[in-house]
């Protein structure tokens, strides 16, 4: 027997859910992180309109973190300067992002040594970026006891670091480089390559003579016109609903008329 539906639970039950979703909304907003919180104060440096999202991942070491402007730190983010919380280590930042910076949700940046990430570069989610690696010298002794090995790690700007990807110690990454997702970055990588694999290899590149090596397979996308304005692209947008929304109509038409075994015209 089906239950009878009670309209009184189900407006409770509606009430609940959007007072627990404001609630949540509250509580990322106050509990992100910008230059004007106080928990922004902890930091080096941050530059005006740089937000980490709450919930924050692990964070230390902050006063040896420098975040520029502008940048988009997303949930669950993890930057730590330093092996472990309360140590000195000295004038210096250890790790360095520039301004427009974008880390997805549920990257880390471990930066036992220094680590720069250069301006208007983009991470996808779960991006893994240290500068520190065991060593397994000793056969004899368990890795984890082992001293580890410690290499700076830097990003040009401009790159795209797609979702899942690891850089290790010792990278050396150029301008507007593309590394695929789950590739694994060790080395030097030139500007304006794509890098593919584990280890990562070069699979793409742009030279000023030969231009893109092999040749793209698309066409590059219509950049919107810098004069545009709001209405114009929401009239645009309209457009492309309705010829979107043309041949799914059409579609149902057809498959209509089949049911039916009725001729077309």
């Amino acid at each position: 027997m089906p239950k009878r539906k009670n309209t009184f639970s189900s407006w409770r039950r509606g009430l609940a859910q959007r007072a627990v979703h404001a609630a949540w909304s509250w509580v990322q907003r106050t509990g992100s992180v910008t230059a004007e919180h106080p928990a922004g104060f902890r930091f080096g440096a941050m530059g005006t309109g740089t937000r980490l999202a709450f919930p924050l991942g692990t964070v230390f070491g902050e006063p040896w973190i420098h975040v520029g402007a502008h940048c988009i730190i997303g949930e669950q983010v993890t930057l730590t300067a330093g092996l472990m919380p309360d140590l000195d280590l000295g004038p210096e930042p250890i790790l360095r992002l520039g301004d427009g910076v974008v880390l997805g949700r549920g990257s880390h940046v471990i930066a036992d040594t220094t680590v720069t990430i250069g301006s208007d570069c983009y991470f996808g989610p779960y991006v893994y970026i240290t500068s520190t690696n065991h060593s397994y010298d000793d056969p004899h002794e368990p890795i984890g006891r082992q001293w580890p090995r410690m290499e700076p790690v830097e990003i040009g700007p401009g790159c795209w670091i797609g979702t899942g990807a690891v850089i290790l110690p010792g990278a050396r990454i150029g301008r507007n480089v593309v590394v695929a997702a789950g590739a694994v970055v060790r080395g030097t990588v030139p500007d304006h390559a794509v890098v593919a694999g584990a280890p990562a290899r070069v699979v793409r590149r742009w030279t000023p003579d030969g231009g893109w090596q092999p040749p793209l397979r698309t066409p590059a996308p219509v950049p919107i016109p810098k004069d545009a304005t709001p209405e114009q692209l929401r009239a645009l947008s309209a457009l492309d609903e309705e010829e979107t929304a043309r041949p799914a109509a059409l579609d149902a038409e057809q498959a209509a008329r089949l049911a039916r075994l009725e001729p077309e015209g």
